[in-house]
């Protein structure tokens, strides 16, 4: 028996699939290989030849979400299984999972989140670099549609902070104290292990929890303060090459279109042109296992299919892939009248949820975690969202104002969301490059609202989010806009829908080890889980990208395939990254000892690594000077010396004078 993320080659060496750059120092050795374990490029671009026949063995897929199919997309690409082996099965009646992306211009549009993402998603440009684009021609793919449109309309945003209904409040820097500075530095260097089932607010002071970073951070990444700070950790370290942009969000960019229909549509044509097949309908409750010792393999899989009870037979062979949770399960929906009436309970989502599966393998073993730690706080795990079908109004003048580029030119309008601080609910809106669907009316756009706090009363509308109507929570965005005395003319041109999520953020609730089953639990020999509520090495949740990693990780670990997922990507060891953030985190100014950096290395090849300075070359050395004084104290007699050794290595690297 293999660990969890471990096959057997044939020369009988064990063989880690899923990839831990903390796991151990990797260094060149005769007896290694394999390129380290976060590197991501052409040579991972192997394609590795199936240890068995993958003929007669047929792959049974629960949930359509990105995890679905991209365990589909991997098992013909990398493992060699014909599409017509892969079935695909899902409660709903479309594709997509959670990605999601319906209606029109006279009923409303609708999309329950969106998608912004950085450069070095690696798993989900490593599929979609080979999913043919809709809207290019023959050849194209998915991830050149997506450069084509990024590299043509960099993003960014003008408008990130507002407050006092309707003025733009200073988003220039972090806004992070020294001491407050320290906690995030603290933060980067605590291990993982130590921080089981602490919250954010349990670290972290209260005034760092007031700051700017921390308005931009939540509101971006969608995190409460009383949730996981094992999780906002991984987000740092995932993202540490970004912060220096998270203030004016240049470090994102986004797809042309809503989610569902850049992304789920393409992959979902890709795979049904080579025979997988989707039954819709079918809601998959229990897996039947075969217990021999410490392993155990799947033999059938318990369904409500159009609701009635089936058992669909696995084979020896057969491969399953599940997903445990949702965080869109139990969406309850309103619009401009109506608010929406949640039907899940507070505590348990009950048997008739996308959670019943992983609840009834939980109550098998303890290997398959504790999904209660995730769904049994609604109160903690809720928002909603809501999506407006602007046709031209008082609005639409306003977010004219405060966008990049005409909200009608098709390229970036805001640049990624708006937040209100001064907001008791932390309400932001985002207007993303238009039209947001293929079939979009010129005169009309697309814009998503959405907010963190739900159990606080408006400041202009005296209810919580969840009990408002359409046309109220249009009131309270007006409102902060400052725009709430043209709300009629606002309202008659407005169609509101709303989406109340119970389980939206539940996947970043306190947790401790063992909470999340691995993606192939020890001793399973057929079954792989994917998606949000999994453990993985080092990534995060809550991106497409993670949810790519486990379906990766499940297939090559299942098809016993001699390929490696590498780790996130290394950009947090890069020092360009750590210097960067560094200035970052010290709101643009240069941070200890940087001046003193410059002053060793502006004469050197590794001088362009280095962020350009406040002064005028000409007080660079006073200013150098200055610092180093203010490191070591005035008079200090260690000074002088110093201040003659760094002047020495300066020279050093000048050429010899002829």
């Amino acid at each position: 028996m293999t660990n969890a993320d471990e096959t057997t080659a044939a020369s009988g060496k064990t063989f880690t699939v899923e990839n831990d750059t903390t796991a151990a120092y990797w260094h060149n050795s005769a007896g290694n290989s394999l390129p380290p374990p976060d590197m991501m490029g052409a040579y991972m671009r192997n394609r590795p030849v199936p240890a068995g026949s993958a003929e007669r063995r047929k792959a049974w897929i629960i949930g359509s979400g990105i995890a679905g199919l991209a365990a589909a997309f991997y098992m013909i690409r990398d493992g060699g299984m014909a599409g017509e082996d892969i079935t695909i099965l899902d409660t709903m009646q479309i594709e997509g999972g959670s990605l999601d992306g319906a209606g029109n211009a006279e009923d409303g549009y609708i999309v329950r989140g969106g998608r912004e993402m950085n450069w070095n998603y690696d798993n989900l440009w490593d599929m979609f670099q080979d999913v043919q684009a809709l809207e290019l021609p023959a050849g194209y793919s998915v991830l050149d549609e997506y450069r084509l449109v990024n590299d043509n309309d960099p993003n960014f945003s003008k408008a990130r902070l507002m407050h006092k209904r309707g003025q733009i409040r200073d988003f220039s820097t972090l806004g992070l104290s020294k001491p407050q500075q320290w906690e995030l530095i603290r933060l980067l260097l605590k291990r993982k292990e130590d921080l089981d089932d602490i919250t954010i607010e349990q670290y972290f002071s209260a005034g760092f929890l007031e700051t700017n970073f921390w308005y931009l951070w939540r509101s971006m990444f969608a995190f409460e303060n009383w949730q996981s700070l094992l999780e906002m950790k991984l987000y740092m370290h995932r993202f540490l090459d970004a912060i220096d942009g998270l203030t004016d969000m240049s470090a994102l960019i986004f797809p042309k279109y809503n989610q569902f229909d850049s992304f789920v549509r393409p992959l979902v044509k890709h795979l049904r042109e080579r025979g997988v097949k989707v039954q819709f309908d079918t809601r998959a409750y229990d897996l039947d296992m075969a217990v021999a010792g410490e392993t155990r393999t799947v033999t059938a899989i318990r369904a409500k299919v159009g609701g009635a009870d089936t058992a669909i037979a696995v084979g020896p062979k057969d491969l399953v892939f599940a997903l445990t949770g949702s965080m869109t399960e139990g969406t309850a929906y309103g619009d401009m009248d109506n608010a929406p009436v949640l039907d899940r309970g507070r505590h348990d989502p009950g048997d008739a949820s996308d959670w019943a599966l992983w609840k009834n393998l939980a109550r098998k073993s303890p290997i398959f975690g504790k999904p209660e730690k995730f769904y049994g706080n609604v109160d903690g795990s809720m928002w909603e969202s809501v999506t407006l079908t602007c046709k031209p109004s008082a609005f639409v003048e306003k977010l004219k104002k405060l966008s990049v580029n005409d909200p009608y030119s098709g390229k970036t309008v805001t640049g990624g969301i708006i937040t209100f601080t001064d907001s008791n609910w932390v309400l932001s809106f985002t207007c993303n490059r238009q039209p947001h669907f293929p079939t979009q009316p010129k005169d009309v756009l697309v814009v998503w609202v959405y907010a963190l706090l739900m159990d606080k009363e408006g400041n202009y509308v005296k209810k919580a989010m969840p009990a408002c109507t359409g046309r109220e929570i249009l009131a309270e965005l007006c409102y902060h806009l400052g725009i709430e005395d043209q709300l009629d003319d606002v309202a008659a041109n407005t169609k509101v829908r709303i989406a109340l999520m119970p389980y939206i953020t539940a996947q970043f609730m306190p947790r401790a080890a063992g909470d999340r089953p691995h993606v192939v639990p020890a001793g399973c020999t057929n079954l792989g889980l994917m998606g949000q509520f999994v453990e993985t090495s080092n990534d995060i949740i809550f991106t497409m990208d993670s949810s790519i990693r486990t379906a990766r990780v499940a297939v090559y670990t299942l098809l016993n395939l001699k390929k490696q997922v590498p780790d996130i990507s290394p950009t947090q060891y890069d020092i360009r990254s750590l210097l960067k953030a560094a200035r970052a985190l010290n709101n643009g100014e240069p941070f200890p000892g940087e001046r003193l950096l410059h002053r060793l290395l502006d004469k050197t090849y590794y001088a362009h690594i280095l962020p350009p300075l406040p002064e005028p070359d000409s007080a660079k050395r006073e200013a150098a000077e200055g610092e180093l004084t203010g490191l070591l104290g005035k008079g200090n007699q260690a000074l002088g010396s110093v201040l003659g050794w760094l002047e020495k290595v300066r020279e050093s690297f000048n050429p010899h004078k002829r």
